[in-house]
């Protein structure tokens, strides 16, 4: 659960703001989406090695 203090004459908007970013932090939405539907796990690390192939790929042409 999240919990965001609010203080004292701040704006609920800025305090929403925060709950937000955190909220994304906490990656649920993503946990909530992957767990719609099963997916196997060969695929899951075919995603894995592809994304990171991809990262690698950007590293080595970003030097």
């Amino acid at each position: 659960m999240l919990i965001i203090p609010v203080k004292d004459g701040e704006n609920i908007d800025r305090a929403l703001k925060r709950f937000k970013r955190k909220f994304d932090r906490t990656k649920t939405m993503r946990k909530l989406r992957d767990r719609k539907q099963f997916t196997k796990p060969s695929v899951v690390k075919r995603q894995q090695k592809k994304k990171a192939q991809y990262v690698q790929r950007k590293r080595s042409t970003e030097e």
